[in-house]
């Protein structure tokens, strides 16, 4: 017998448990299915939990608008709601003279998208505030933190399900089919429909793309390529001389390999970028000399016996090596024409501090 519910949300990452959390509180409590053992077991689990402050996204975009809206948010539910986080403060960082226009481009880029608190250093105010940094310039952004995102999903999920919300996790959608105004989720090889409703939510990151292809309704032009770029960290073992997250000037694919901190002081650096065929989190210990050499541009005195092999998480993009960094896809009713249909595409970083203005946003388009 198939079971109807208010809305069904598939993938139970940070963003499908911000949705779930939106949905509930509007009065549509969602049935989230999630394939894994446990929420957030992909794409949630391995970044860099970071929070970020809006400041390299093109005007306009999607990932430009949310990640501002979307910070502001995160900040207030944490504070709410004791989900441990830091407002670290982050340094963008040239490393030489010829990089210091690239950072004059960084503000421009900022200021557009609606980020106006970017503090430019020469390189002794910079050294001033982390003596260790090697560098001629640099950008302070004091609204860039980090957050726990295990707490922060456990508070999502913790307060949808206070508004009838349920997570059912090892549920794996084999297809979704429509009839009567609802659609119908068959779980695995099942003929007959295990849950119904009006409201569908594809929020399976990785999977997106996958399980749009087993709606039935759904016009195969409206769903993008999917592009898996490996990011791979190295973590260090021991204390380091920094207090602010630590990034240079972005490269292609990403933002370079960066200092990053936990909310227990202890480094990682990364990630690097590398475009993969299929889900595959291999780190491998090969790549040491190349991270040791990436971290020392930061940190020269860095020991690198203590740089070890961490681990990789893997961005779902919707461009690939060579093209334009894509944006968000968040694809509704009024982009596809199937009723009650929300698509996410292409949610990579910075999803997680966008998740609650994007939980917003599809909450609207429904």
């Amino acid at each position: 017998m198939t079971e109807r519910v208010d809305a069904i949300i598939v993938g139970a990452g940070v963003v499908g448990l911000a949705i779930a959390r939106a949905l509930a509180l509007a009065g549509k409590p969602p049935l989230i299915l999630d394939g894994e053992a446990h929420f957030g077991s992909w794409t949630s689990s391995r970044n860099s939990e970071v929070i970020h402050a809006g400041i390299y996204y093109p005007k306009g975009s999607l990932k430009a608008r949310l990640c501002v809206e979307g910070k502001q948010q995160l900040y207030a539910f944490c504070e709410a709601r004791a989900v441990p986080h830091k407002r670290l403060g982050k340094l963008i960082f040239a490393h030489g003279e010829a990089q210091l226009g690239e950072l004059d481009a960084i503000v421009g880029r900022a200021e557009e998208a609606g980020v106006r608190d970017l503090r430019r250093l020469d390189g002794s105010e910079a050294r001033g505030i982390e003596p260790a940094l090697d560098c001629a310039g640099a950008l302070l952004s004091p609204s860039t933190g980090i957050v726990d995102s295990h707490a922060l999903m456990l508070a999502l999920l913790g307060e949808a399900e206070a508004h009838g919300a349920m997570l059912v996790t090892g549920s794996d959608v084999g297809r979704v089919s429509r009839t009567g105004g609802v659609w119908n989720v068959h779980l695995g090889e099942d003929r007959d429909a295990a849950v119904a409703s009006p409201i569908l939510v594809n929020a399976a990151g990785l999977g997106a793309q996958r399980l749009a292809g087993r709606i039935e309704t759904l016009d195969p032009l409206y769903v993008p390529p999917l592009h898996l770029a490996r990011g791979v960290y190295f973590t260090y073992s021991g204390r380091v001389p920094f207090s602010h997250l630590i990034y240079p000037v972005p490269e292609a694919g990403g933002l370079g390999t960066h200092l990053t901190l936990d909310l227990a002081g202890q480094a990682r650096f990364g990630p690097d970028v590398e475009w993969i065929d299929t889900i595959d989190y291999t780190v491998d210990p090969g790549r040491h000399q190349r991270f040791a050499a990436a971290a020392r541009r930061i940190w020269p005195d860095l020991d690198g016996i203590r740089l070890q092999p961490g681990y990789a998480g893997i961005r779902p993009k919707v461009s690939g090596p060579g093209e334009p960094a894509g944006d968000f896809v968040i694809s509704g009713p009024a982009d596809h024409g199937c009723e009650g249909l929300v698509n996410l595409f292409g949610i990579e970083s910075p999803g997680l501090t966008a998740s609650l203005a994007i939980a917003d946003m599809v909450r609207d388009a429904l």
